[in-house]
């Protein structure tokens, strides 16, 4: 009897698979091809949402402390073995990452981009800060989706592989955010 539930598990399993990785692989792509079209055709990819452009860069910045803070927040509920909240800080985090991309997106849409007006040694920190951000800012997105998947779906051996290099470039993308956000706060 054990046999075929597990048999029954693996199948249900395998079905999953079929509709999760395709769909997360596809938004991998998607995804971020979009942002580098806004990013590198201003121009052509722009429409006046009529959205007060000022205020989106904090807004970013505060989605972008905020899901810093939750990472943190469910590394440390996981280690204190509390699943539950381990979960929630983690999904705030990935829904607050989603947020955060949806109105970067608008943001790109609805305004030009501003240069950033430092000069020496905090230039060229600041485009590094900015070029790090953005360079692991790409695999966030599928990292983050596959360690959720394998994490709801009770994959927890591949959800902890994963996770080894989820958190600290996810942690570090929002961090990064937030820095990008105090170098720009001047020019905005």
């Amino acid at each position: 009897m054990a046999d075929l539930r597990a048999a029954k598990e693996n199948y249900k399993k395998q079905n999953s698979d079929k509709v999760a990785v395709p769909v997360i692989v596809a938004l991998s792509i998607v995804v971020p091809l979009a942002v580098a079209a806004l990013i590198l055709f201003p121009d052509v990819l722009s429409i006046d949402m009529g959205i007060e452009r000022s205020t989106l860069p904090a807004f970013h910045a505060i989605l972008n402390g905020s899901t810093a803070i939750l990472l943190i927040l469910g590394l440390w509920f996981i280690r204190k073995k509390n699943i539950a909240a381990h979960r929630a800080a983690m999904l705030t985090g990935f829904g607050f990452s989603a947020i955060f991309l949806v109105s970067y997106v608008i943001s790109k849409l609805n305004a030009d981009p501003i240069p950033y007006g430092g000069e020496g040694f905090l230039k060229g920190l600041y485009f590094f800060v900015l070029i790090t951000h953005i360079v692991l800012s790409v695999p966030v997105l599928p990292l983050a989706m596959f360690a959720i998947y394998r994490g709801l779906s009770g994959e927890y051996g591949k959800h902890r592989k994963i996770v080894r290099w989820t958190f600290p470039i996810w942690l570090y993308v929002a961090i990064t955010g937030v820095l990008v956000y105090l170098f720009m706060a001047p020019y905005y």
